[in-house]
């Protein structure tokens, strides 16, 4: 059987503003991203008739946790101008991967760092850090 995997490559990074509908920006120059990780919180339920003295759980809530993306860095630049305003302003707004074969993860996410890196013989890189909010919904 032939794979369906795909390279990464083509892979983009967008981020809206909050107007209706959103305005979206694709960030310039995306090395890597990482997309939501998700988890899901275990609640400990054990009582003191619990079988065999072995805990028990329930799935609590999840949480879509965080996401990131490296990027070329010039800065500036409008994606460098984009991320320090969110960063400043601490809004959350919409957010869009779009994967190479145009399927969309679209979630709120607020930028919760931005690490540049300045090394003398190599691309100057900034790595972007985002908590995201709430749902992520993904369109085929």
């Amino acid at each position: 059987m032939a794979t369906s995997a795909m390279l990464g490559h083509g892979t983009l990074f967008k981020i809206g503003t909050n107007a209706t509908p959103p305005v979206y920006t694709t960030m310039a120059e995306v090395k890597n991203v990482t997309p939501p990780s998700f988890e899901a919180d275990q609640v400990d339920v054990t009582h003191n008739e619990s079988p065999n003295r072995t805990r028990e759980f329930i799935a609590g809530l999840k949480s879509p946790g965080e996401c990131s993306f490296e990027m070329n860095f010039v800065p500036g630049s409008t994606s460098d101008d984009k991320i320090m305003t969110l960063l400043d302003s601490g809004d959350t707004v919409p957010c869009q991967i779009e994967f190479p074969n145009a399927v969309v993860w679209a979630f709120l996410a607020s930028v919760r760092s931005y690490e540049i890196s300045s090394a003398t013989e190599e691309a100057m890189t900034a790595t972007v850090g985002m908590t995201v909010s709430g749902e992520v919904t993904v369109t085929p």
